[in-house]
């Protein structure tokens, strides 16, 4: 009887998706990517002297990333762990450096660099959002 009993509850924790595991966090597209084009969009102004980024818009949408992933399940040690991870951070930095490349800016050029963050803002882009010319 035991042994029923467990294959009922494993059976209907299935079924509710509770035994379901979260896709890692890089993977959630809406969590993952305004993070990635805000930390773009910072980057840009750090090397970029005529563009700065703003500041109070990236950090109250960072706090709505966290309550949207409170949301979806995962915990705030979840979400630290995520943030802090430093192969994470190293993937962003990937992404970053090959959009900026495809952008045909360099951060070891930063005319380009101010260049792309200009258009961005112009476009009113994802990235261009978190970003405002002196």
């Amino acid at each position: 009887m035991i042994r029923l009993t467990s294959v009922f509850v494993a059976a209907t924790l299935a079924l509710s998706g509770s035994a379901v595991a979260k896709p890692p966090l890089r993977e959630v597209k809406e969590i993952y990517d305004p993070l990635y084009w805000a930390l773009v969009a910072f980057e840009i102004s750090e090397v970029c002297d005529s563009i700065e980024p703003r500041k109070f818009k990236g950090v109250a949408d960072g706090w709505g990333l966290v309550r949207k992933a409170r949301k979806l399940g995962y915990t705030d040690d979840e979400i630290k762990a995520f943030i802090k991870s430093d192969e994470e951070k190293e993937r962003m930095r990937q992404r970053g450096d090959a959009y900026l490349k495809h952008k045909g800016a360099s951060l070891d050029d930063p005319k380009s660099v101010c260049a792309l963050g200009r258009a961005e803002i112009e476009r009113n882009s994802a990235i261009g959002v978190y970003l405002r010319a002196k």
